[in-house]
């Protein structure tokens, strides 16, 4: 005769159960969102994970808490990225290349850069747990910009971010101009320049003046 399952074991099982159902979900929304987008449906998501969309909503109460798990470990590595740049000698293309990362992070889901932006001033939604950190360390690179005179001041982290945005929304949508975001981020550079100055080449620390010489 089987022994009966102790009521100690019973909360372990579940919580194991949980923990499955969790990460099937997550890696199921990664590879949804990936090839469809983060409109990608839910219910899907929950059926290819072999659970009902209940189950999904007992992990994930809506779409933007989905996206913010899928995306952790994503700005994890940005996180990481801007505490390395802070160490770059030149501020102004530290910031600019931490600025393409974040573009370059964006362009791999579709929808991803209008979320955020739609998310921005929303500290209700989930994905308000990636902003506020990645506002945090983006605001340590535009200072030390604005310390080395690289960026004027006035300008603030929340305007960078949403240009930012703007510019992966605007690659997002004209995929056959590969170079767009580049340019588009060059643009936003000399605006933020203080007049008279040149600004650097991304990712070659040079000024635009410097390398017409």
């Amino acid at each position: 005769m089987a022994e009966a399952e102790s009521p100690q074991e019973r909360p372990r099982l579940k919580r194991a159960d949980a923990r499955r159902n969790y990460d099937r979900l997550l890696a199921e929304a990664r590879t949804a969102f990936a090839e469809h987008g983060t409109d990608a449906s839910l219910e899907d998501i929950a059926r290819h994970a072999n659970v009902g969309i209940g189950t999904l909503y007992r992990h994930f109460p809506n779409r933007h808490a989905l996206m913010s798990a899928v995306f952790e470990e994503a700005v994890s590595d940005l996180l990481d990225r801007s505490r390395a740049l802070l160490e770059d000698p030149q501020p102004c293309s530290a910031l600019v290349t931490w600025l393409r990362a974040i573009i370059t992070h964006a362009g791999e889901y579709r929808g991803l850069s209008r979320a955020l932006m739609s998310a921005s001033h929303d500290d209700s939604s989930a994905l308000s747990r990636c902003s506020r950190p990645m506002r945090e360390a983006g605001t340590a690179l535009l200072v030390r910009a604005q310390q080395a005179g690289a960026v004027r001041h006035g300008v603030s982290i929340g305007d960078l971010m949403q240009l930012t945005n703007a510019i992966a929304l605007a690659a997002e949508e004209t995929p056959e101009e590969p170079e767009l975001a580049d340019r588009l981020l060059m643009l936003t550079l000399r605006g933020l320049k203080p007049e008279g100055s040149a600004p650097d080449e991304p990712g070659t620390g040079r000024t635009a003046g410097s390398a017409a010489a």
